[in-house]
């Protein structure tokens, strides 16, 4: 199996939980303890971890870097880091709390000469472009607003400007469990082939990593399935 396999933490009041389709009232708190959690995937064998500040991405500015500090210090997981980004000393906080990348949606439709600033600045192995979609637009803020933003045109004005690493989440499926996008996926995939594109949404069971790994997706989250004990490490062969 090549692609990516990206266990994802969503933090809210410090805790592990999950939304469905971005919904703040549909929250459930899976694990009172992040870093515990980040650690139980370290022992798993995971390499890498999508870790969101919900509470971040609500308030518009960095809110849980204290907890992205705790779990870079105490796993060898490499962390992407993503919520509530806005600033230079965002994303700065970020890093220096022991992220290895950051991810960055909403700047990147409201300033997009700043997200450009951080990619020239930070490097395109550092920077993950959020493009988070409802109904064919980019949504920004947590999925509280959606943009007038297009997702190809969107994603090929970034891809012009150095950017390699998208992370793609269809905010209609996510945390349903009813499987992913993988026909979207295959459409950026066509038309950017060099891309490492992360698929994220509806992942439901180890059989949607499997068919998203034969359409030739590179990397993938996934965080209420794996909560759910719906994946099985055996059959992906972690």
């Amino acid at each position: 199996m090549k692609i990516e396999l990206i266990p994802a933490i969503d933090i809210i009041d410090g805790k592990c939980v999950r939304l469905t389709k971005g919904d703040y009232s549909q929250k459930k708190i899976y694990n009172e303890d992040p870093v515990a959690q980040a650690q139980e995937f370290e022992r798993l064998g995971f390499k890498r971890l999508h870790v969101v500040d919900l509470d971040g991405a609500k308030s518009k500015h960095i809110v849980n870097d204290g907890v992205l500090r705790a779990i870079t210090s105490s796993t060898q997981l490499r962390v992407d880091f993503g919520g509530g980004i806005k600033t230079d000393e965002d994303i700065e906080k970020a890093f220096a709390a022991g992220a290895v990348m950051v991810t960055a949606g909403s700047i990147a439709v409201t300033q997009p000469e700043l997200f450009i600033e951080w990619l020239q600045h930070y490097g395109a192995d550092r920077m993950i472009l959020g493009a988070d979609v409802r109904n064919g637009k980019i949504s920004i803020n947590g999925w509280k607003e959606d943009s007038a933003e297009d997702l190809l045109p969107f994603l090929a004005k970034y891809v012009e400007a150095g950017v390699r690493n998208v992370l793609c989440t269809e905010i209609s499926k996510d945390g349903t469990l009813e499987g992913p996008a993988i026909g979207l996926y295959q459409q950026i995939m066509g038309k950017y082939p060099g891309l490492h594109l992360i698929a994220s949404g509806g992942v439901s069971c180890s059989q949607d990593i499997i068919q998203l790994d034969a359409a030739g997706i590179p990397a993938t989250v996934f965080g209420k399935a794996w909560y759910e004990g719906k994946i099985d490490l055996e059959e992906l062969s972690l």
